[in-house]
């Protein structure tokens, strides 16, 4: 198989996967509320087929050091959902979702011009992630809408999802470990939902999903250092498993939480009306 058709059937394998998963989270945020499709929407969807991608054209050293240089970008992206949330609760899609990934870029910019270690890393998100939740916190609840779909809702969503991945994919192409690693967290899933979501639910709705996505980005930081780790000392294959593991068991368990919250609540409830269940 020439190189060149290689690329684009791995681009398009891409493609189809990335859009794929972040259709079915929107869709999932539309059906159960926020919180689940906030779940859905910080596994690596993205990111994960990247790093698979980079581990068949690369040895461990190039995703090691792509790993570094994800983890403080991790830490922008918190701060991409805090300017969206934010903006979306007055503010029209365009401008939200634009002045988000404005804020995302310059901070990447930033990350590009300092030698990460897993250490500075590591603090970069403590630090973010202690400013960023306590902020984040009032927007994370908010009522799903009805919706009425429309035959092209789904169509329109994958080649808007898929078009993001494609460009992302054709600049890595070119870049270091690095600029990869910048691009591999680059926000397709949660952009994608923002552009998706907000006409259809309009805008507080599409931030308390987008909000309540940063706790399982706090999860994603730590499989990024997973990985990093995992990669230099057992080799890409076992790196890129750990790594994943890593973020459905977090997530998986940030959901158990919730359950369990949620439990009492519901009993009380049911407590305080005792004819809630009868006829």
């Amino acid at each position: 198989m020439s190189p060149d058709l290689s690329f684009i059937l791995l681009l398009g394998l891409r493609m189809v996967i990335a859009a794929a998963f972040v259709v079915s989270a929107s869709m999932i945020a539309e059906r159960t509320g926020p919180v689940i499709g906030a779940l859905v929407a910080t596994l690596p969807i993205s990111a994960g087929p990247t790093y698979v991608f980079l581990a068949l054209d690369h040895d461990a050293a190039f995703i090691a050091q792509g790993a570094l240089t994800s983890l403080p970008v991790n830490a922008a992206t918190i701060f991409l959902s805090l300017i969206y949330a934010v903006l979306a609760q007055r503010r029209g899609v365009v401008i939200s979702t634009a002045c988000a990934v404005a804020v995302w870029l310059f901070l990447a910019a930033l990350v590009r011009s300092v030698q990460w270690s897993l250490l500075g890393g590591l603090i970069a998100n403590a630090v973010t992630f202690a400013i960023c939740l306590p902020l984040l916190e009032r927007y994370r609840h908010a009522k799903m809408p009805l919706i009425t779909r429309r035959w092209y809702d789904v169509p329109l969503r994958a080649s808007l999802v898929a078009s993001l991945v494609a460009t992302v994919t054709s600049v890595s192409g070119w870049a270091g470990p690095a600029v990869s690693g910048i691009l591999a967290l680059f926000p397709i899933v949660f952009t994608s939902m923002m552009l998706i979501l907000q006409p259809r639910i309009g805008g507080p709705a599409t931030a308390a999903v987008i909000a309540n996505g940063a706790h399982g980005l706090i999860g994603f930081g730590i499989a990024v250092a997973v990985l990093h780790l995992g990669v230099l000392h057992l080799g890409a294959p076992a790196g890129l498993s750990l790594a994943l593991a890593t973020c459905v068991e977090w997530n998986l368990g940030l959901w158990w939480i919730g359950r369990r919250r949620a439990s009492p609540l519901s009993s009380r409830a049911k407590r305080s009306n005792p004819g809630a269940d009868r006829g």
